[in-house]
């Protein structure tokens, strides 16, 4: 069955105090519940805003590591889950529930199938 990352971006989330914010990963706690009891989890979570973020170039095969995101961009990446679901209505299924849980948009996009390397 195809995987599916069903994602936000950071600046989705509107301004919510830290309660509010624990009230919502409190309420999408039955949301991966319902999906690990279907079999359809496969793994999820939010990124931590006040740890290192860095980037790296390949630079012709010489990796140059610099602090933060890419100075142009604009969205900073807030979490994501991922679902291995038959089609596109079930992951629209489950992303609608993990959107209604958390209370803000999400955005998803099927996986590409990696390449059989046996």
């Amino acid at each position: 069955m195809p995987q599916y990352l069903i994602s936000f971006n950071a600046e989705w989330v509107p301004d919510l105090t830290e309660e509010q914010i624990l009230d919502s990963a409190r309420s999408i706690d039955p949301v991966i519940d319902e999906a690990v009891a279907a079999g359809v989890w496969v793994f999820g979570g939010g990124l931590d805003d006040k740890t290192a973020v860095f980037s790296v170039d390949p630079n012709g095969g010489k990796p140059i590591f610099t602090d933060g995101p890419y100075v142009e961009t604009k969205e900073r990446f807030g979490g994501f889950s991922v679902v291995d679901v038959a089609d596109d209505e079930q992951a629209r299924y489950w992303a609608a529930k993990i959107a209604v849980g958390c209370g803000w948009p999400m955005q998803v996009q099927q996986l590409g199938t990696p390449p059989d390397l046996s």
